[in-house]
């Protein structure tokens, strides 16, 4: 089977993807507290080209995948609303371990094997988006897709981590996105992403600071159309701008300190003093980063209700369930895994 690639879209399949397939009145459903789940095992190709699971099966695809604490996270809010609501008894999320050069097949079969939805982590958030049959608006400009929902005539992508990063930075700080000076550590996929959120949103200036100087043009390219009415410009870590604006958001969105020998992705003493400091990264809890800000006495946080929020707005997609019904079952799930590891 061959999946079409289509970057464009008719107005009936743009009308399809932004509409909910399934809107469940509140009232259906109450979420309670499920048992402890048992550990989600890391599959791969293999076991996906055998699958012959019954019932409605989620997964998420990443290189590597052992770390991710989403199936936990959505398990656990599929067993509250299978409490209340039988259309959620079989409905069961799964976690695969797909290398980049396995990942067309990978979404053929899942396809194939009419999985709902899927999750995409690193590194298959870019990759993915010229395989996706039709593209959520909101996605188009990200250039990336972290959330699929099956289709007849292929998947439908959208992108949900600007959601749980507004969202996160809402609750964390009590700060919004709008009017906001932000500063922006990293050029890949979760950048872009917070890059397009920001902007959208409508923050009083963009930098973006990123060590491969090409990685960081194409990403300042892309933005371009977006940016008419708020400032945005590129930097160097190594070297920040004087002139940037004190009381910045500082957001990370590299894969630095995901490790104890990675290097800090800036110098926040460097930086004018900014008024908080969010990292991505949610495993470890305590990067080098956020340690750093601790130091300086500035609020901070880790990326571990970005990843609740982004995932509860991916079930919505799914299921019809408003994000704010499953994030906090979500919330309890992933704090008690990270607990466990």
């Amino acid at each position: 089977m061959s999946l079409p690639i289509r970057p464009g879209r008719s107005p009936a399949s743009r009308a399809s993807v932004s509409t909910l397939e399934t809107q469940i009145p509140d009232s259906k459903f109450q979420i309670t507290n499920p048992p402890p789940l048992s550990p989600s095992p890391v599959l791969d190709l293999a076991a996906l080209a055998a699958w012959a699971r019954p019932g409605t099966s989620l997964a998420v695809l990443g290189h590597p995948i052992r770390h991710s604490i989403s199936p936990p996270m959505h398990n656990a809010a599929l067993a509250g609303l299978a409490g209340g609501d039988p259309r959620f008894a079989d409905w069961e999320y799964f976690r695969f371990d797909i290398p980049p050069t396995d990942l067309p097949r990978a979404l053929e079969l899942l396809h194939a094997r009419r999985f709902r939805g899927v999750n995409l982590t690193v590194p298959h958030k870019v990759l993915a988006f010229d395989r996706v049959a039709h593209i959520d608006d909101a996605a188009r400009p990200v250039g990336a897709v972290n959330t699929l929902r099956w289709h007849a005539d292929g998947w439908e992508g959208f992108n949900t981590d600007g959601y749980g990063l507004a969202t996160a930075i809402r609750e964390t700080f009590g700060r919004e996105l709008a009017g906001a000076d932000v500063i922006l550590l990293g050029a890949g996929g979760a950048a872009r992403g917070a890059a397009v959120e920001c902007l959208q949103r409508g923050c009083a200036s963009l930098a973006v600071a990123n060590r491969t100087a090409a990685n960081l043009e194409a990403l300042l390219r892309d933005l371009a159309p977006l940016a008419a009415a708020s400032r945005c410009r590129g930097f160097s870590p190594a070297e920040p701008p004087r002139d940037l604006p004190a009381g910045a958001l500082v957001i990370n969105a590299t894969s630095a300190g995901l490790r104890d020998s990675d290097p800090l992705p800036v110098d926040l003493g460097a930086l004018p003093r900014p008024a908080a400091v969010y990292d991505m990264i949610y495993n470890p809890p305590q990067t080098r980063l956020l340690a750093a800000a601790a130091a300086l006495g500035l609020p901070a946080a880790n990326g571990l209700d970005m990843l609740v929020h982004q995932g509860a707005r991916a079930l919505e997609i799914w299921s019809g369930v408003p994000a704010a019904r499953t994030a906090p079952a979500m919330a309890a799930a992933a704090r008690a895994a990270l607990g466990r590891q």
